[in-house]
């Protein structure tokens, strides 16, 4: 004998009084009871993860309890035969209303579940930043369930709507392609785990900055003029992306030297080391290191091999290790040679007319020039005939 078969033998407000009392008292159990001992046991964790998911689910659960007694109600045929109502509109205005409420109140706790959780992970560090996306995702779905189960609940014909959703979804998939093809662009990124929030990227359409804001439609940097730059996820799926902060933050800068032939090589690299030490922008580990790269036309070309803390720190170390290299340099005596041209004019033959002026008493070929390299760099231009 079952359930339903035992309540259907007693009197019918006996049955109806009992399933009352009973889905009410553990409505009445659940909150008193069951949820507080969870609080206590939830508290003594390190995470507020779960604290989260338990408020959550705290109210959804408690009114299933009380809702449920409503519709089992609706389902004991004793009852149904008391009530001075047809069956049909006891199962319309108490029946499918109570079972209704409940998927729409587990709907509603299932989205907040994740996207709570969602908010809770993307404050404890960056590796949750693209989880938004996913949350907006997961809102959809939910939304579509709970909808369809409604709809079923309520034993509405899908089919008319399905075919009507069907032609309206190609005309509105046409009129939203780019707003589609962010959509999926931002979940591609998710999943390649391109770029996070706090990361510096540079594209190749020439946009860099930080990026500040990561959503379903575009991602948002901040460039170094403070200016807000939004870039379509569907952009930045199809093009080139440099993360300047991955796989670490640290990045290495190159700071080109030239230096005049003839300069003590082991003096000019120990002085350069020791700007780049004393810096404080640079980092003590990786060391700094000189590499000599080529010989050039007037002078050695070096580079000076440095890491800094950010990327964001690259122009500026690179503007003070410039200026310390320079001061060292100049007080050492160490020549930086710089290109010179030494220009030299010879005198056209050249006689005075009848009426004062200077004209040229012999045809003036073409103007000619050649370059010789001299040393520093300097180079000596002719003009004239040779």
């Amino acid at each position: 004998m079952n359930l339903v078969t035992t309540l259907n033998a007693l009197p019918p407000w006996q049955a109806a009084a009992l399933v009352l009392v009973a889905s009410l008292g553990a409505a009445v159990v659940t909150e008193v009871v069951l949820v507080r001992v969870a609080r206590h046991a939830v508290a003594r964790t390190e995470t507020e993860l779960d604290e989260l998911v338990l408020e959550s689910l705290r109210l959804p659960l408690v009114l299933t309890f009380a809702l449920v007694g409503v519709f089992a109600l609706t389902r004991i045929p004793g009852v149904v035969a008391a009530v001075p109502v047809s069956a049909e509109a006891l199962e319309f205005y108490f029946g499918r209303p109570a079972l209704t409420t409940v998927v729409l109140l587990w709907a509603w706790a299932l989205n907040g579940v994740v996207n709570r959780t969602v908010g809770y992970l993307q404050e404890s560090g960056a590796r949750y930043d693209f989880a938004p996306v996913i949350s907006n995702v997961w809102t959809l779905v939910v939304l579509v369930g709970a909808l369809a189960i409604t709809l079923s609940i309520w034993e509405i014909d899908v089919s008319p709507l399905l075919a009507g959703a069907g032609i309206a979804g190609i005309a509105v998939g046409f009129a939203a392609k780019d707003t589609v093809a962010n959509f999926f662009g931002g979940i591609a990124l998710y999943f390649d785990d391109t770029y996070r929030v706090g990361d510096y990227v540079e594209l190749d359409s020439g946009e860099a900055g930080t990026v500040v804001k990561v959503g379903v439609r575009s991602t948002t940097l901040q460039t170094r003029d403070e200016v807000l730059v939004t870039v379509p996820n569907s952009v930045l799926n199809a093009a080139k992306v440099i993360n300047q902060s991955a796989p670490g933050r640290r990045r290495r800068i190159r700071v080109p030297i030239g230096v005049a032939y003839g300069t003590d090589l082991d003096e000019f690299e120990s002085l350069v080391l020791d700007v780049a030490a004393d810096e404080s922008l640079v980092l003590d580990s990786p060391r700094p290191r000189m590499r000599f790269r080529s010989f050039g036309d007037s002078a050695l070309r070096y580079e000076l091999l440095c890491w800094v803390a950010s990327p964001t720190r690259n122009a500026k170390a690179t503007h003070r290790l410039n200026r310390g290299i320079y001061d060292g340099l100049r007080e050492a005596g160490i020549e930086i040679p710089f290109p010179q041209r030494v220009v030299t004019m010879r005198d056209d033959v050249r006689s005075i007319e009848g009426n004062g002026s200077m004209a040229p008493t012999a045809p003036v070929e073409g103007a000619t020039s050649s370059d010789e390299t001299m040393p520093g760099g300097r180079s000596e231009g002719r003009f004239g005939d040779d």
